[in-house]
This record gives structure tokens, C-alpha cells and sequence, in this order.
């Protein structure tokens, strides 16, 4: 079989958070099963629509101390769904060094705002 996609895929099994899907706040964790350039392939908890924009981080562990990891902030869109299984792009991402309780608290806090 030809593989005929632009970047080269990566076998990485990393931690997936959904943080936002649309312009709603949404909390899902996953893990991701494949990763290039520009997508994931992401397993989570619950079904993403096609076409929907996401808001995930991507945790990159350093092997050292958990609150030293690196997390990737990305923005991209749900490209393929089926089950639990997602593809996303990965339009616009950042590294972020940042504990995952304090960004948890900071969306926790965004979300809240955002209902009223």
C-alpha cells in the first residue's frame, strides 16, 4: 500500500484533553494514538462531531517530574469520527509549561464566566 499523506505520522500514545469544542467548554480526556505535523488521532470518552472546532492540549512528559511536562495547546477541527475514535487538525498550536491543575482551574473559572 502507497501512503500518500503530506507529513509522517508518529505512533505516540500521549495524554489527550479536550478543553473546548465549539464555542462551548468541554472537558474529555483521551489518549492520542498517532500525531504529525498537522493532526492527531486522538481516543476519548465520547464522540466528536465532523466539522466541529477543538481546543486540546497534548501532554509531552519530560520523564522527569509531572509538573515539569510540556503541554501543547492546539486548535483544530474534527476531520474524522467514528466511536470513541477522532482525527483533528492542528492548525495553531503553543507549548505551554504550565501545571495541569492550574490550567484546569483557569478553564474551570473561563467556563463558569462564559455561562452567565
Amino acid at each position: 500500500m502507497i501512503e500518500n499523506r503530506k507529513n509522517q505520522r508518529f505512533e505516540l500514545r500521549l495524554p489527550f484533553e479536550l478543553i473546548r469544542s465549539g464555542h462551548r467548554f468541554n472537558y474529555v480526556q483521551g489518549l492520542t494514538l498517532n500525531l504529525s505535523s498537522s493532526g492527531v488521532l486522538f481516543e476519548a470518552t465520547e464522540s466528536m462531531p465532523v466539522g466541529e472546532i477543538i481546543e486540546y492540549f497534548i501532554t509531552l512528559p519530560t520523564g522527569q517530574n509531572p509538573d515539569e511536562d510540556v503541554r501543547l495547546r492546539c486548535m483544530g477541527k474534527v476531520t474524522r469520527s467514528h466511536d470513541r475514535y477522532a482525527a483533528a487538525t492542528m492548525e495553531r498550536y503553543e507549548f505551554v509549561r504550565m501545571r495541569p491543575s492550574t490550567v484546569e482551574s483557569r478553564l474551570a473559572a473561563e467556563a463558569a464566566t462564559s455561562v452567565r
